[in-house]
């Protein structure tokens, strides 16, 4: 077990008063036998009401409304967390999942169809040009997904974004780089179209650049593995996701799970600040 603290602050700066809409945050980290959150802290300003929630994948959601006008909008997250994850390769697969292609259990097919439909089905062409290209000799699934997954890290130019939005997969093949959240759509992408249920996560990192702080938040893969379940992928670093990685939200699709969203009213733009910072404690 390690503790780790992990504190998010955003920052929105304007020239001018401005109202605040309603505000959905998904800060919190996702609690189970692997993640206990020891403490929370929360600082919001203005001033403002919560309301917490679980959306549809059991992410904990935080609903803000105003009370208000501002120029200026901040919110302060700080977690402690206590991280039992298990060793990242001490699992088994049940046994007619150990090779692809399969075919999930009857019981699970429903739940997990969702997680096998494309969300750029227009990509399909470009993606399986893209496989075969790789040559994937291997018909393990867990071999073929690390194998996948360190192909991303090793072949495509990692470049920081601060758009909103991902590249679809397609620009990311046509451009040989993108960010966390570009990898991570292409590996889903690329996963589901081999049969496999994958989820996008949001989270944090701990690493010696976000000890530092002055991070932001991390993105990766979930596929859905039986016999060990939702197994995660981290197409950035090329590793299986362990200790290291604390998962905040899960989604079919990434543009859904941003850690901060809403809008304003006023004839302004924006400026934002974001630093994460993510320490082991002793």
């Amino acid at each position: 077990m390690q503790r780790l603290r992990i504190t998010h602050l955003t920052e929105y700066t304007f020239s001018t008063q401005v109202t605040l809409n309603p505000h959905r945050l998904l800060l919190r980290p996702r609690e189970g036998h692997d993640v206990r959150i020891e403490s929370s802290k929360l600082e919001i300003s203005p001033a403002y009401t919560i309301k917490w929630q679980r959306d549809v994948f059991d992410n904990s959601l935080a609903i803000i409304s105003f009370q208000e006008r501002s120029n200026k909008l901040t919110i302060a997250s700080e977690v402690i967390i206590q991280h039992y994850a298990p060793a990242p390769y001490d699992f088994m697969l049940e046994g007619y999942a150990v090779n692809l292609p399969f075919t999930y259990a009857l019981d699970e097919q429903i739940d997990l169809a969702s997680f096998q439909r494309p969300v750029f089905p227009a990509d399909r062409v470009a993606i399986h040009a893209w496989l075969q290209r790789m040559d994937l000799q291997c018909s393990q699934t867990f071999a073929l997904l690390v194998k996948l997954n360190q192909t991303i890290s090793q072949k495509f130019r990692y470049q920081a974004r601060e758009e909103a939005g991902v590249q679809s997969p397609a620009e990311t093949l046509s451009m040989g780089s993108g960010s966390c959240r570009d990898y991570a759509t292409l590996f889903i992408e690329a996963c589901r179209h081999m049969g496999l249920a994958s989820r996008f996560v949001s989270g944090y990192l701990h690493a010696p650049s976000t000890e530092a702080g002055n991070a932001t938040t991390h993105a990766w893969v979930e596929i859905y593995l039986p016999g060990t379940g939702w197994k995660g992928f981290d197409p950035t670093s090329g590793e299986v996701t362990g200790n290291r990685h604390i998962a905040v939200a899960v989604a079919r699709d990434s543009e859904t799970v941003p850690p901060v969203s809403g809008s304003f009213i006023g004839h302004d733009t924006a400026r934002m600040r974001v630093n994460v910072q993510v320490t082991l404690l002793t």
